[in-house]
């Protein structure tokens, strides 16, 4: 077992997982569409994608987004992907993810890590477990 962080050489079978993530939330499958957009987001350097691996298999993986938090005046990690293969659920590879998550804001110096998710995602068990607090301000989102 072993954290990998996303390189060229290794992005399309990060992909294949990241695929499955977006069919979890409706979206059609498109594996060609998903390997061109993890390879942007590395090639512009906009996100740091995880993978987890079992026996030279990929079976989770998350991708943070670096932002800032105005009001802290320091920077953050958004975890917006965080994805576990259905037959690797409940080993605890979305914690060991987490927790790598954590430990590069440390290392950074960031000041926190956010976490977007469905309402009804099951995970929110073990986000609340690894200390998240649910954010009860008021949020909005204007589809364009």
């Amino acid at each position: 077992m072993a954290i990998t962080y996303a390189t060229p050489d290794n992005i399309s079978l990060l992909a294949v997982l990241f695929d499955k993530y977006r069919q979890f939330y409706l979206q059609d499958q498109n594996l060609r569409a998903a390997t061109h957009f993890l390879k942007e987001r590395l090639e512009k350097d906009e996100s740091v994608i995880i993978g987890f691996k079992i026996e030279n298999q990929f079976v989770g993986f998350m991708q943070l987004y670096p932002l800032f938090s105005s009001v802290s005046m320091q920077h953050i990690y958004l975890l917006n992907d965080l994805f576990v293969d259905f037959n690797y659920r409940n080993k605890g590879i979305g914690k060991a993810l987490i927790l790598e998550a954590k430990s590069m804001c440390q290392k950074n110096g960031y000041s926190g890590l956010a976490i977007q998710t469905a309402k009804d995602n099951p995970a929110q068990k073990l986000y609340k477990s690894m200390g998240f607090v649910e954010d009860t301000d008021l949020h909005f989102f204007m589809k364009l």
